[in-house]
């Protein structure tokens, strides 16, 4: 007869599909009863109408089945009260509170040195040059090719990133003050977006603004990640000098398009990053030329040259030249992988991946 001990090894396997880790070592797996060829299991979820109710009663479902001469399983789905959703958070941060207490880490588990995670700054000089556009599309490009990646919308007051990626009407879970950031086509995601009412602008100064970016590190559960692109707001101002400030080891992408009134606001950007230590990893030129799907010839709209200019300057190279999108066909801005564009953030996704070497770290951590 099959024992509690082989359904809790099991489901051992089975994920929470929001923070990735096992629901055994969560302790959600509760009341199981086994009779004979049948057994019942009940799954503690951390909020009521979870979205992903389904795929984690399917996953338990099929290993409970996988069991030998077991052909029925029922999974009855429960919910966890105020003392159980704060021990799941502890467990989730890598802590556990004592006297009842919450715990604060000194040091955020995405910031701690032993994490290998590398962190890239996305700026451009001005805004309207569709650096949160490359940012999402070069996000999905590395997910695409088995990169774990997460963006952080550090554009507190023009933020996009929610949007581009069709989830402006979502919120993230939160579990005692844990947020768990939405994940969309393998990337995850934070912004500002998420926290307040639609339209509504945020009016707040430099130390609030700084205090919010903190919080997207300290309080938002990132899990195991290679790269976090931070998508910058235009120009050098607070937001850029606390990114600068609190990671002192980000490299940074300049987005810039053709013209020279951008590329020349673009090069202060890349200077301010290079006065901080901080590596200018590549220039990208957007909007560089407009070409029909299927076609070979290019239309240079907006001249040419403008982002060879701010490599030049910062010492650099130009990764990518991004033509103009049809914004008919791709409306929300992501491009599938078999498109044009697709195919240009594939390879920018590989020389970003070069540039930081997340192949090699990922083979030293297999």
């Amino acid at each position: 007869m099959v024992t509690k001990e082989q359904v809790l090894e099991v489901l051992r396997d089975v994920e929470d599909p929001e923070v990735h880790r096992s629901i055994v070592e969560l302790d959600m797996v509760q009341e199981i009863e086994i009779e004979e060829n049948s057994i019942s299991v009940e799954v503690l979820l951390t909020i009521r109408g979870c979205p992903l109710r389904t795929v984690i009663e399917k996953d338990v479902t099929e290993r409970l089945l996988s069991l030998p001469g077991i052909t029925d399983a029922q999974v009855r789905i429960g919910h966890m009260d105020d003392a159980q959703r704060a021990a799941f958070a502890a467990k989730v941060r890598g802590h556990a509170p004592t006297d009842g207490t919450k715990q604060q880490q000194e040091v955020p588990a995405i910031l701690r040195g032993d994490r290998d995670i590398e962190f890239l700054a996305v700026a451009s000089g001005k805004g309207g040059v569709g650096k949160s556009t490359v940012t999402s599309n070069l996000a999905v490009a590395l997910a695409r090719q088995g990169v774990r990646v997460a963006i952080i919308d550090a554009d507190i007051y023009g933020f996009s990133i929610p949007t581009i990626f069709g989830v402006e009407e979502q919120k993230p879970t939160v579990i005692d003050e844990l947020i768990i950031p939405l994940e969309v086509q393998g990337v995850r995601l934070i912004s500002m977006q998420f926290f307040v009412p639609k339209d509504t602008p945020v009016v707040w100064r430099g130390p609030m603004l700084g205090k919010m970016l903190r919080n997207f590190f300290n309080q938002v559960h990132w899990g195991d990640v290679d790269v976090v692109l931070l998508d910058l707001p235009p120009g050098t101002g607070d937001v850029a000098l606390d990114v600068h400030g609190l990671l002192p080891g980000s490299k940074q992408l300049i987005v810039t398009t053709p013209q020279s009134a951008a590329s020349a606001v673009a090069v202060r950007a890349g200077i301010m990053g290079q006065r901080t230590n901080h590596e200018v990893v590549g220039v990208i030129e957007n909007m560089a030329y407009y070409q029909c799907e299927g076609c070979d010839e290019r239309a240079y709209l907006f001249g040419r040259g403008g982002g060879q200019k701010v490599a030049d300057q910062l010492n650099t190279d130009v990764l990518a030249e991004i033509p103009i999108a049809n914004l008919d066909k791709h409306p929300k801005s992501l491009f599938e992988a078999d498109t044009l564009h697709g195919k240009v953030y594939a390879e920018l996704a590989a020389k970003v991946a070069r540039k930081l070497e997340l192949r090699k770290k990922q083979l030293q951590q297999s």
